[in-house]
């Protein structure tokens, strides 16, 4: 983040924490005063929301729109009966035994904006886990660049979002498999001078239930994890939220990924789990530590 005064850096730091708080009581499914957690126990009621709830869960149906269902935001009961059942930083593994839920479908979901209400069915449990941090980052950069009038990049867990003009030479942002990791990780160093960006990965979020190794991106069709064709993939978009739902997405979807990805015109870094990565539609294939595989529609 960049300001030209202390006072500058304090109030951006606090327009940010404000808008992640907000989120946090909106949002998170690990909390019992949450919005969400009230929605997932309201048995079938309509329940009035705020209007950034509003906002987050219509996100959350965009997202499964535009990706015909591979990015759902009502696998919350799925990832409870694989054991997610709490916050990843209390600890899951060896919780109980290997189950599986259904996934119930996006569009089991109502909304009436005029009224402010969100109704879910019976039993169905949204989780906005796919949506609701990059939608976040965007929020929060654009309250830093009002609070401040400066050029702003904030990350949320690897999900970044620029407002206000670059600084002169874009940003410069270090991309790999986990966004904990030091600048000497195997990766590549790219700029952007807009937008957003955001990274999936099967590799961070993991856990063991039933004896097997799980993680968190699942395959709406089959309530299950996704399969492992690729272990991170980071895409950049006009937004934040954009980009998250474009890798999430192809994530889910293997190898059909690549041919979407390029068509969309989205330019995407993706690794498979033998290490080796693609470049598409654009995205640079310079100073990448990663032994680049070259096919259509990519730069290698």
């Amino acid at each position: 983040m960049v300001a030209s005064e202390g006072d500058e850096l304090t109030e951006a730091v606090a327009a940010v924490q404000r808008v992640a708080d907000a989120f946090d009581l909106a949002c998170s499914r690990f909390r019992d005063d949450s919005e969400i957690s009230a929605l997932n126990r309201a048995g079938g009621r309509p329940t009035r929301v705020s209007a950034l709830m509003l906002e987050a869960v219509q996100a959350g149906l965009r997202a499964a729109e535009l990706t015909d269902g591979d990015v759902d935001p009502t696998v919350g009961a799925a990832l409870i009966a694989l054991g997610y059942d709490q916050d990843f930083d209390l600890g899951l593994d060896g919780r109980g035994a290997l189950r599986f839920a259904s996934v119930p479908g996006w569009r089991a979901v109502r909304i009436d904006p005029a009224a402010g209400t969100v109704t879910l069915p019976e039993r169905v449990s949204l989780d906005l886990g796919a949506t609701a941090k990059a939608l976040a980052a965007d929020h929060a950069a654009a309250a830093a660049h009002d609070a401040t009038g400066s050029c702003v990049l904030v990350s949320f867990g690897g999900d970044m979002a620029t407002a206000g003009a670059p600084p002169d030479s874009d940003w410069l942002i270090r991309v790999t498999d986990d966004h904990r990791s030091g600048v000497d990780a195997p990766g590549q160093t790219i700029t952007i001078s807009s937008g957003g960006l955001a990274t999936s990965s099967t590799t961070v979020r993991r856990w063991r239930t039933g004896g097997e190794i799980r993680h968190h991106l699942l395959d709406p069709a089959s309530g299950r994890p996704a399969a492992e064709v690729w272990q991170t993939v980071s895409v950049a978009a006009a937004s934040c939220l954009d980009a998250n739902i474009a890798s999430t997405a192809a994530i889910v979807r293997g190898e059909r990924a690549l041919s979407w990805l390029t068509d969309a015109g989205l330019p995407s870094r993706l690794v498979d789990a033998d290490g080796r990565v693609r470049h598409l539609a654009g995205w640079p294939a310079a100073g990448d530590d990663l032994h680049a595989v070259a096919l259509a529609g990519a730069v290698a």
